[in-house]
């Protein structure tokens, strides 16, 4: 097959009001069988900040899009960034300005500055948080009984992800509310629900991430902050955009997309009582990679091509934008028995939804799985039965797969 082959479809699976709606599970079963690699058109304000290609190339398949996570030598997350959909006001400037992300870099640069913060994400580190992690997600719970009812996402689903990132960044108590409302805010671009401004979030946490930083030199701590503002890369320390970017990636990184999980998560055991059920009384290993599939809390993530280059049998031109689908590769029934059953004890479960496997892999992932695990734990230890009391209100986005309120019952 070459490029001339490939076909082109006109839905796109990073569309917000589609996402606002439903996760277009039906359309990317589509996708992964008659055209697995296919060019999704787009209009101007959909692909703002970014290059004129008129669009990008949809990777569908599990296969395909782990192989393209992998391979750093044709593909860049440099050149364009990660996020596969921008704001419509997006400038080109801004995207090239967001380069100092660690996910918006490649190797050398991406190896150096994930080396500074690594050793807090290690498995004996995060085994380490567990005791006090597992503490707060018991008051958590505790906490959302005795009001017997109310929305899961900020009464359960975002306060343990929260707390949990703000600790290991040394943000004082009383300012952890504000770091919800910047992260809402970032995530929430596409969505006019959602109060707030992403330009003034952004300005809001660097200002905020710059004070913090003042107070680490003065008082040094055992926290994220003092490591970054101490790092050596190549014998200089990091600057001020590269320091306030890592503390966005990881304020924001480091409780949206576990927030979301739990929230889906805890969706699915309410529309399926006998896997919760199974749950409670066996608590099998393999229920939070299920959860953490099922959810897929970013939908997908994107690629550029650096030179002309072959994927599943396409080829792809060089410059172009490749859309790396989560969603479809989590289930595609290729890899996956019955991918559309919620099945906690399914084993292998090789998801994709920790950013594929390579490089960029999230460097969070041990601390999320402990995360959901914990929350749930504590959800059955006291014998809960939550009950459903309304649809879940999604969060208009092109490529997280995000809740902003799930009203829930305590029983």
């Amino acid at each position: 097959m070459t490029q001339l082959d490939a076909r082109e479809t006109v839905f796109d699976p990073t569309d917000p009001d589609t996402m606002a709606v439903r996760v277009p599970h039906d359309e990317m079963l589509r996708m992964r069988r008659t055209a697995p690699v296919s060019f999704v058109p787009q209009e101007p304000q959909a692909r703002a900040g970014f290059p004129d290609h008129e669009g990008y190339w949809a990777i569908s398949r599990h296969a395909d899009v782990a192989a393209v996570s992998k391979n750093q030598t044709d593909f860049s997350t440099r050149e364009n960034g990660v996020i596969i959909r921008m704001g419509p006001e997006m400038t080109r400037d801004e995207v090239e300005g967001s380069s100092f992300l660690l996910i918006n870099n490649d190797a050398p640069d991406h190896t150096k500055l994930r080396q500074i913060v690594s050793r807090a994400f290690t498995p004996r580190a995060i085994n380490a948080l567990h005791d006090s992690l597992k503490a707060r997600a018991e008051k958590i719970i505790d906490d959302a009984v005795e009001k017997g009812e109310g929305n899961f996402v900020e009464d359960v689903a975002a306060e343990l992800p929260l707390q949990a990132i703000a600790d290991l960044l040394g943000v004082p108590q009383e300012d952890r509310g504000r770091l919800f409302e910047w992260s809402n805010q970032l995530m929430s671009y596409d969505d006019p629900e959602v109060e707030g401004d992403q330009m003034v979030a952004f300005a809001e946490i660097l200002a905020y991430s710059m004070a913090l930083a003042d107070d680490r030199r003065r008082h040094p701590r055992e926290d994220i902050v003092t490591r970054l503002i101490s790092a050596d890369v190549d014998g200089r320390g990091l600057t001020d955009d590269e320091f306030g970017f890592f503390m966005i990636l990881l304020a924001v990184a480091g409780n949206e997309t576990t927030r979301n999980a739990i929230t889906w998560g805890q969706h699915a055991y309410m529309a399926d009582p006998a896997q919760w059920e199974l749950f409670r009384e066996q608590r099998p290993r393999t229920a939070t990679d299920e959860i953490i599939r099922w959810a897929t809390p970013i939908t997908a993530f994107q690629r550029t091509a650096l030179r002309e280059v072959e994927v599943g049998g396409v080829l792809v031109p060089q410059g172009a934008r490749v859309g790396l689908l989560y969603a479809s590769a989590n289930f595609d029934e290729d890899v996956f028995e019955d991918p559309f059953t919620f099945d906690i004890t399914r084993d292998p479960n090789p998801h994709q939804a920790f950013g594929g496997h390579g490089a960029h892999y999230c460097i969070g992932a041990n601390l999320a799985r402990m995360e959901v695990d914990l929350i749930f734990n504590a959800i059955a230890d006291r014998g809960l039965r939550i009950e459903q009391r309304g649809e879940p209100n999604r969060l208009r986005s092109g490529w997280v797969n995000g809740v902003k309120d799930l009203q829930v019952a305590y029983r």
